[in-house]
């Protein structure tokens, strides 16, 4: 870029002033190109007129031009070195701020400063040392500098000791120092420091409270809170964070109440309190009433909605930030994400997917696990493993998503293979890796591989057999109907057995019909979850299918009595981006039960020709035959593959979850109905996935 004539002044004269200080205001403004129009334009340039537009270039993230321009300079000072090391290192380029100053003919502190603020920044804290040692000239800037960095590095007796020996102290250097000792947990140190402070300013007590509230010395902080003559925002909002994160929410809320003005930080501070403590509603009354609100507002209530079992709600939520404007942070996108995977909507899991990627989070591990795990859960798992694939610096959490996700899908093998590619890796597994590839043993029926797996996982100093990694041996042993090694394993374990434990067995009993042991199971688990209403109904499923109708009758007394509620079977379905819900029997709710009962009559009779017998032991009424094959005919599953079959167009899967156990006799019916139908039918329940298809299923019958 070629520049005009011009002159250098001798001496600044006011339109050059004038000129200068525009430029300085445009660059603020980010009006790069407005400012070089006034550079260009004016008749007579000082140095300072350069050094004005070079910090320009560099306010502006251009430091290639800020550079040519200094190359150009017919005169520099030491300003304009400085206004090159200084702009280098807010932008992150060391080498090249070092460049410059080796080869200033004259250095000053600022200079010094300004290079060691860049080696502070970019974590090199030795070679930081090095240069403040070398220092010909130290002011109270470098040294707060230096202080700065030696307590970033947690080396707080070291900045200490500098601090002490500094002839000069101002309210900054003593208030990093408060901030140092607090963010140490040191807070009495840190309070010796600000009660010696000859004067102190807003940011110096909002220092200390936030750093008694910070390590939950609440009453401390709010006795200097009250005596502080000048609160800001920030000090409101640490008072207010403190009470939160201790859970005292209605004094935290009291306070808030207090706030003649509630800016933003303030209102998600109160947001973020009330979810912590599952007070929803109130936390969307602060919401609501905020007339302004910012990202962090937006990502907030989606997370808190994910966390409070409202998932639609943070569906809603996250759609209205889109509609807002807001940038997604990484945890509302994973909260998001949970929803996605644990309602299995595989639409709006794809378009939080795309939202990702156009927010650049396609490379943060935390991110890509939960998409992986939406795309495992919606069954989609081709699609999971070319993001899997895909995904550089693959942390055990990644690794860990394919394994449980393989395991899930009854895939063991493929499970197992990415356990050893794991290992093979140098990756360590941790407590889930192990409970991941044990499943996929269970899963599939490979009991040697699964007890050669336990047996490493015993042999592992860096990780210890949980209850959990039981329950999955028990599970597995009890899956393939060695109920009494499964007993033993239960006899053995040097943890309590808990009631995950317990319900694996309770469930494999289940499966072979071990009414004693079932039991015993049973007892063992209303006696450490006597709320859960799980035993009742498995046990109650193993005496109805064998006849034993008194038996259940007892059970369900007994279920009253103790005012257990039984959580109901239902099923869904996401058909163009709508979550329909089904519940067993109950077909008039929907408002298309009509073409849905004529499906699923239609679909009788295809089975009946195909020479299906219904399995009656699944009713858990003793009622006529009749009663229970309607019964079965309207469990939720049906009637959400009813549905599926008339929506979702030829040729795609359909897929239907369930947030119980699928029955025998709907797996085996919908075995046969997607063959007649000639569909692909993807069915997960509370425990794994099934896929229909051609006759078979992927469980191979071992479920």
């Amino acid at each position: 870029m070629r520049l005009s004539p011009f002159r250098v002044p001798t001496s600044s004269t006011p339109a050059i002033v004038a000129a200068n200080s525009r430029i300085a205001r445009l660059a603020r403004l980010g009006q790069i190109e407005c400012a070089r129009k006034v550079f260009d334009e004016m008749p007579e340039r000082s140095v300072v007129s350069w050094n004005s537009l070079i910090s320009a270039y560099f306010l502006n993230n251009q430091p290639h031009v800020a550079r040519c321009l200094f190359e150009q300079m017919p005169q520099r000072n030491t300003t304009s070195y400085n206004t090159l090391i200084s702009g280098y290192v807010k932008l992150g380029c060391l080498s090249d701020a070092q460049t410059i100053f080796d080869t200033m003919p004259e250095s000053n502190v600022v200079s010094w400063t300004s290079l060691l603020r860049g080696y502070i920044q970019a974590g090199a804290i030795n070679e930081a040392e090095a240069l403040f040692r070398r220092m010909p000239e130290k002011n109270v800037i470098s040294c707060t500098v230096m202080l700065g960095g030696l307590i970033q590095e947690g080396r707080i007796d070291d900045a200490r000791r500098l601090f002490d020996t500094m002839p000069e102290r101002d309210v900054v250097t003593r208030t990093i120092m408060v901030s140092g000792y607090c963010q140490m947990g040191r807070t009495a140190e840190a309070r010796e420091i600000f009660d010696e402070m000859p004067r102190r300013n807003v940011i110096a007590w909002t220092a200390m409270i936030s750093g008694y509230a910070h390590n939950l010395q609440l009453d401390q902080a709010r006795k200097l809170f009250e005596v502080m003559p000048e609160k800001n925002e920030v000090t409101w909002t640490a008072m207010l964070t403190g009470y939160t994160q201790a859970g005292r929410i209605e004094e935290a809320n009291d306070l808030f109440k207090m706030m003649k003005m509630k800016p933003v930080i303030a209102c998600n501070a109160m947001i973020i309190g009330f979810g912590q403590c599952g007070m929803v509603t109130e936390a969307r009354d602060v919401f609501n009433q905020m007339l302004e609100k910012d990202d962090g507002t937006w990502s907030s209530m989606v997370k808190i909605y994910e966390q409070n079992s409202s998932p639609l709600e943070a569906l809603d939520a996250f759609r209205s930030m889109q509609m807002a404007n807001a940038r997604p942070s990484v945890p509302s996108i994973v909260s998001v994400l949970i929803v996605c995977a644990n309602l299995a909507i595989l639409g709006h899991g794809r378009q939080v997917h795309a939202v990702m990627v156009r927010s650049h989070f396609d490379s943060d591990v935390f991110v890509v696990s939960a998409l992986i795990t939406v795309y495992v859960k919606c069954g989609e798992l081709a699609m999971a493993r070319m993001i899997f694939d895909m995904s550089d610096g693959k942390d055990v959490g990644l690794w860990n998503s394919m394994i449980t996700g393989y395991a899930q899908h009854g895939l063991g093998e493929e499970a197992l293979k990415i356990f050893n590619d794991m290992c093979s890796a140098g990756v360590i597994p941790d407590e889930i890796t192990y409970i991941g590839a044990l499943s996929a043993c269970s899963y599939s029926g490979m009991v040697e591989k699964g007890k050669a797996i336990f047996k490493t996982l015993n042999s592992n100093s860096m990780v210890r057999p949980t209850a959990e990694h039981y329950a999955c041996m028990v599970d597995m042993l009890g899956r393939a109907g060695q109920i009494e090694k499964a007993m033993e394993i239960i006899r053995k374990m040097p943890v309590e057995a808990d009631a995950v434990v317990w319900g694996a067995l309770l469930g494999a009993c289940r499966i072979h019909k071990k009414v004693e042991i079932a039991e015993i199971a049973a007892k063992k688990l209303l006696q450490l979850e006597a709320w859960n209403s799980g035993p009742y109904i498995l046990l109650s499923n193993i005496y109805a299918a064998m006849g034993r109708w008194e038996d259940v009758a007892k059970l369900r007394k007994a279920l009253s009595l103790r005012s257990v509620s039984k959580s109901p079977g239902c099923s869904w379905i996401e058909v163009d981006k709508t979550v329909h819900m089904f519940t067993g029997g109950d077909i008039m709710v929907h408002p298309e039960h009509e073409i849905i009962a004529c499906m699923l009559e239609r679909l009788d009779g295809l089975l009946k020709e195909m020479g299906y017998t219904p399995d009656l032991s699944y009713v858990l009424h003793d009622v006529d035959e009749e009663q229970k094959m309607l019964n079965l005919r309207y469990h939720s599953e049906r009637q959400a593959v009813a549905f599926g079959l008339l929506k979702v167009r030829e040729g795609m899967p359909i897929r239907v979850m369930k947030n119980l156990r699928i029955c025998g006799d709907c797996h085996s019916a919908i075995n046969l109905i997607a063959k007649a139908m000639a569909r692909e039918i993807i069915l997960r329940d509370a425990n794994r996935f099934h896929h229909f298809k051609g006759g078979n299923c992927s469980c191979r019958e071992y479920w």
